[in-house]
């Protein structure tokens, strides 16, 4: 039992330390998938989205050599199963794209802006934890389990690319999605380093550095954290993951379970996990690289407006992050890395839901500059 407790201890370590790192890399070059879509949409500069692409590559390439190499089960990840949710990660993402651009950012924005000094920052973790809550066992797990979740299409090889791809290439759908995943990988990565003006120092270590950072945590959970016999279960088991299975990064579900776990701190039966260790990770490694670079600064809500549109983008973004099981990091990274076709819903709603806000902000300001 002592080797099980060490061993949960040194995967909360990694998984704190990595996401130091990520907030540390976060917070310098401004690593953002909101931000990402606005200056595409609002400018046309493709940079950032670019970051975003080559580290979603990155994830890919890695997550297939882990799973490729027999290093973790891709099976036993949080997002593998059978059942392709399509309505629940369409609402969902839609719903998280839309909140997290009238919020100012996504998940891992959020908490980036908390250790920058950002109290608007603070609203949002709070009110999207207790939003993610409530859609996790509350009153709005009622309406997306009953209604949204029931909605589904049963794929018995797995919901994700290899069950249609395994037929046509006359191999297993297990195989195919590595093989997928080496492609689609490479496909990401081409797309943002063709460009010459992206081979900056910045830009690469946002990239490759923020992809780096899940394949080793992808590594850390499934193959460091994994007991092939527990030894008061005689199960297998992933240590220090909340839902038992292999996990790496997403910022919705972990931070009401912050919540949960500083509420109820005295309860023996809430402890630490990889997703808890990383919100504070993050926060902590974007606060020490504001205080070091000198850009710590507080700052608060402008107006009554301002609080009501940070309000509203911190529920859509608990509910709909739930609902969507994953957020810009959550699917667009870990999820998409697994070849989950949940996980391609979910990101393509969230952009369109990011979209569809920032045209309607551009279309207010328009309005309000021309009255």
């Amino acid at each position: 039992m002592n080797d099980i407790q060490t061993l949960t201890q040194q995967v909360l370590a990694a998984f704190f330390l990595m996401s130091f790192v990520l907030g540390v890399i976060s917070q310098r070059t401004h690593f953002c998938t909101m931000g990402a879509v606005s200056d595409v949409v609002n400018m046309g500069d493709w940079t950032r989205a670019r970051q975003w692409m080559a580290a979603v590559g990155v994830v890919m390439i890695g997550f297939a050599a882990l799973s490729g190499s027999g290093q973790i089960d891709a099976s036993k990840t949080l997002y593998a199963g059978s059942r392709f949710i399509w309505l629940s990660t369409l609402v969902g993402g839609f719903m998280f794209g839309y909140g997290m651009v009238i919020s100012s950012g996504c998940g891992n924005k959020t908490l980036v802006r908390i250790g920058g000094g950002n109290l608007k920052s603070v609203v949002v973790f709070v009110v999207m934890g207790v939003s993610a809550f409530a859609t996790l066992k509350g009153i709005t797990a009622v309406v997306r389990v009953n209604v949204l979740d029931a909605v589904a299409l049963d794929m018995p090889t797995g919901a994700h690319l290899g069950s249609w791809l395994g037929p046509v290439l006359g191999i297993s759908p297990d195989l195919a999605v590595v093989y997928a995943g080496f492609v689609l990988g490479a496909v990401f990565l081409a797309l943002a380093l063709r460009h010459k003006d992206f081979w900056r120092f910045d830009n690469l270590i946002a990239s490759v550095g923020v992809g780096a950072i899940v394949v080793g945590l992808w590594w850390i959970s499934g193959h460091v954290g994994f007991v092939a016999e527990h030894p008061e279960t005689l199960e297998p088991v992933y240590v220090a993951t909340n839902s038992g299975r292999i996990e790496a990064l997403t910022f919705v579900a972990p931070v009401a379970h912050a919540l949960d776990w500083l509420m109820f701190f005295s309860d023996k039966s809430k402890v630490l996990t990889a997703g808890v260790v990383s919100v504070v990770g993050i926060i902590c490694g974007s606060a020490v690289s504001a205080l070091l670079s000198k850009t710590f600064r507080w700052e608060g809500f402008a107006n009554q407006r301002d609080l009501a549109n940070h309000l509203m983008g911190s529920v859509l973004m608990g509910v709909g992050g739930v609902t969507a099981m994953g957020c810009t990091f959550g699917q667009g990274l870990s999820g998409m890395s697994t070849l989950s076709l949940n996980a391609f819903v979910a990101v393509a709603a969230i952009l369109v839901g990011a979209v569809v806000a920032l045209r309607q902000q551009a279309a207010r300001m328009e309005a309000s500059y021309c009255g």
